[in-house]
């Protein structure tokens, strides 16, 4: 029997996902968990010390200890040789996120998808959109929907925004490999590459018949400049324990 691992406790999701050397095209990465990225962000920006540390992720200071030092020595490989830095996965539980008070109220059998928006129209550049609309859903059938306005939130901190709105579904057009990794370390379900009126897309998702592109993106070099591209690279992460919210589960190590 695997032994059980605590799942670390995570404050904030991280905004910038991604980081690649300017003057190279980085041909290898290096893979950054979030509960890594936690403790670099606890101890080496807020400056607390590894048993404060280990407080605020409900975890051992010994275990602080490793994943700390996983941590540094990843960020010198990435830095030193030249590659590129993701940040994604791990065994983590994500502290719960405040609920806007202008969004509609979710039902217990409700599934929510947002749609990026504008116009009528999917937007297709997830890391600009300025609105998104939000369709319930119940047994197939679309049973309420609202637009709502991101607020200035820029690309990095939009999952965290859909978290807060109770999201379980994303269709959109292009997307950056960043953002899809911080929605699915929320567990929400992407549906990219899509195009046209997105009333039609919502109840197409609600019927089960929605065409998408799994490899649809935006381009982490042109994105600021609205350029979208597909890629055919997949980065998944197998280390993450799939559980939000502060549900209190438990992961195994493989």
């Amino acid at each position: 029997m695997p032994r059980p691992v605590r799942c670390r406790k995570i404050e904030r999701l991280p905004v910038y996902r991604s980081f690649s050397p300017d003057d190279i095209e980085a041909d290898e990465s290096v893979r950054m968990t979030v509960d890594e990225f936690e403790a670099l962000r606890l101890l080496d920006d807020e400056g607390l010390n590894q048993e404060a540390c280990a407080s605020r992720m409900n975890i051992a200071r010994t275990t602080v200890t490793a994943i700390y030092d996983s941590a540094r020595k990843k960020v010198a490989e990435a830095l030193v040789h030249g590659k590129r830095l993701l940040i994604a996965g791990g065994c983590c539980e994500f502290a719960p996120v405040e609920i806007r008070k202008d969004i509609m109220e979710k039902g217990s059998i409700t599934m929510r998808i947002a749609v990026t928006y504008e116009n009528g129209e999917i937007f297709q550049h997830f890391g600009h959109t300025e609105q998104f609309k939000l369709y319930d859903v119940e047994k197939g059938k679309i049973t309420g929907e609202q637009v709502i306005d991101t607020n200035g939130s820029g690309h990095g901190a939009l999952a965290g925004f859909l978290q807060a709105a109770k999201v379980d579904a994303l269709i959109c057009g292009g997307i950056g490999m960043g953002a899809q990794m911080a929605l699915a370390d929320v567990g929400i379900k992407l549906y990219a590459g899509v195009q046209g009126n997105a009333d039609d897309a919502a109840k197409a998702l609600a019927e089960g018949t929605l065409a998408y592109d799994p490899d649809a993106h935006c381009d982490h070099h042109d994105h600021d400049h609205g350029n979208c591209g597909h890629h055919h690279e997949h980065e998944h992460s197998h280390d993450h324990c799939g559980h939000h919210h502060g549900e209190g589960h438990h992961c195994h190590e493989h």
